[in-house]
């Protein structure tokens, strides 16, 4: 409605300070952590339904839109149950889009230049990383 592009009015992300007081804070994750624990999140979901999930979902009278049929996991299983897609296959598709999400994730984050980033380790326990935050943040 405005005549100029959608990225010439989202400029807030290019200015040193943000709108509001705010902090940012980014967990990052080893990328073979994180492609490990993509591996297993996916095995888990299959295992816990998923399938069922979206056929169920599929059978309804209002039946998924458009956007939802497009999302992660959801897309895959449609193609399983749609086209016959083997699971195995799918199962592989999911992670690898997994995957790319997170690293278009990984590069849109890099905008926000005052994130302080904490790497997190296998052993990490993001609960006790939580309680550490809230404690630093309550304090200061």
């Amino acid at each position: 409605m405005t005549g100029q592009p959608i990225t010439s009015l989202q400029t807030q992300w290019e200015s040193e300070q943000p709108r509001h007081a705010c902090r940012f804070i980014g967990l990052r994750r080893d990328l073979e952590d994180q492609n490990r624990r993509t591996n297993e999140r996916v095995r888990r979901m299959i295992a816990a339904g998923l399938v069922e999930e979206v056929r169920g979902l599929l059978r309804l009278e209002r039946p998924l839109s458009g956007t939802a049929r497009q999302a992660l996991g959801y897309a895959e299983v449609i193609e399983h149950l749609e086209r016959g897609t083997p699971l195995d296959e799918v199962a592989e598709k999911i992670k690898i889009n997994t995957r790319q999400f997170a690293k278009a994730q990984r590069t849109w984050f890099k905008r926000f230049v005052k994130t302080k980033w904490l790497d997190l380790t296998p052993q990490t326990k993001v609960e006790a990383l939580a309680e550490g935050l809230e404690r630093t943040f309550d304090a200061g």
